[in-house]
C-alpha cells in the first residue's frame, strides 16, 4: 500500500501524495451489491441549510457492507479487492460457498483467492470473524461489535485496529484507537487484523478541488466573521478571536462534552489519553 508522488508540473501536483492502489484489483463493482446515494448538500426537507460546508461532489453508489458475518461456518472466498468511494479502507467482494456474494471490509495483508470463516471454532486468521470468547488474548482485532448481534460498530476506518487485553466475567477488555481500554460482551464478534490502507493518514490532497469533489465546500474560519456570527469574531484588523470555540460557544481544547452519567461509563475500564 504505497503513496505515489507526482512531479510539479502543476502546482497542483507539488503537494499532491495520494496512494498507488497497488492493491486494488477490480475498478467495476458488483452491480447487485450497489445502491444509490443521494446527497442532501446539506438541506432538510424545507430546502433550508441545516449543515454549512457542504455541497457538490462527485456521483457515488452505495455498496451494501457485511458488518454482521452472519454465515458460520460456510467458507468464503475473497474474489476481488476494491475501492470504496464512501469510506477510507478498502473493501473485498467474497463469494460464499452457496453462491452469495457479500462485501466485507477488507483487513490488511487479505489476497485474492484466500478463504475465510465466521462463527465457533474457527481458527484466529486474517479476515475470520470470531466471538470474542475465542480470541487469544494480545491478537490485533477491527469490526468490532458493541451488541451481539447487531454489526461491527468500533473500530472501522483505514489503518485503524483494537487489541485484546484480557477477559473478566462475561465481558472482554479491548483496547481501543484512542487508548481506551473498555469491556465488551464475550458474545459480540470481532474480525482478526487491522483495517487496510495503512497510508490514508499520510495522503495530501495537493489542491482545494479536490475536497470539491468529496463535496466539501470551503470553510470560513471563525475569527474572520463578524461578532454576531461566531464567538471569536470581530476586533480591529487581523485579532486572535480570544480562546478557541465553536460557533455554539462550546471550547474547543480540553472541554469535557460526555455526559457524566451516561448509562455506558461502567463499560470504560480507563479513558483515553489527553
Amino acid at each position: 500500500m504505497a503513496l505515489k508522488k507526482f512531479k510539479p508540473t502543476t502546482p497542483g501536483q507539488r503537494f499532491k501524495i495520494i496512494s498507488a492502489f497497488d492493491e486494488i484489483t477490480s475498478s467495476e463493482p458488483e452491480k447487485s451489491l450497489l445502491v444509490p446515494n443521494s446527497r442532501t448538500g446539506g438541506r432538510n426537507n424545507e430546502g433550508k441549510m441545516t449543515m454549512r460546508y457542504m455541497g457538490g461532489g462527485h456521483k457515488q453508489m452505495y455498496r451494501l457492507i457485511d458488518f454482521k458475518r452472519d454465515k458460520d461456518e460456510i467458507p468464503a472466498v475473497v474474489k476481488t479487492i476494491e475501492y470504496d468511494p464512501n469510506r477510507t479502507a478498502r473493501i473485498a467482494l467474497v463469494i460464499y460457498k452457496d453462491g452469495e456474494k457479500r462485501y466485507i471490509i477488507a483487513p490488511h495483508g487479505l489476497k485474492v483467492g484466500q478463504t475465510i470463516l465466521s462463527g465457533k471454532g474457527i481458527s484466529p486468521e486474517i479476515g475470520n470473524s470470531l466471538f470474542m470468547s475465542e480470541i487469544p488474548f494480545g491478537t490485533i482485532i477491527h469490526n468490532v461489535e458493541l451488541r451481539p448481534g447487531q454489526g461491527a460498530k468500533l473500530v472501522r476506518s483505514a489503518g485503524s485496529y483494537a487489541q485484546l487485553m484480557s477477559r473478566d466475567g462475561k465481558f472482554a477488555i479491548i483496547k481501543m484507537p484512542s487508548g481506551e481500554t473498555r469491556m465488551i460482551l464475550q458474545s459480540c464478534k470481532a474480525t482478526i487484523g487491522m483495517v487496510s490502507n495503512l497510508d490514508h493518514s499520510l495522503e495530501s490532497s495537493g489542491k482545494a478541488g479536490r475536497s470539491r469533489w468529496l463535496g466539501r465546500r470551503p470553510r470560513t474560519r471563525g475569527v474572520a466573521m463578524n461578532p454576531v456570527d461566531h464567538p471569536m469574531g470581530g476586533g480591529e484588523g487581523k485579532a486572535s478571536g480570544g480562546h478557541p470555540r465553536s460557533r455554539k460557544g462550546i471550547p474547543a481544547k480540553g472541554y469535557k462534552t460526555r455526559a457524566r452519567k451516561k448509562s455506558s461509563n461502567k463499560y470504560i475500564v480507563e479513558r483515553r489519553k489527553k
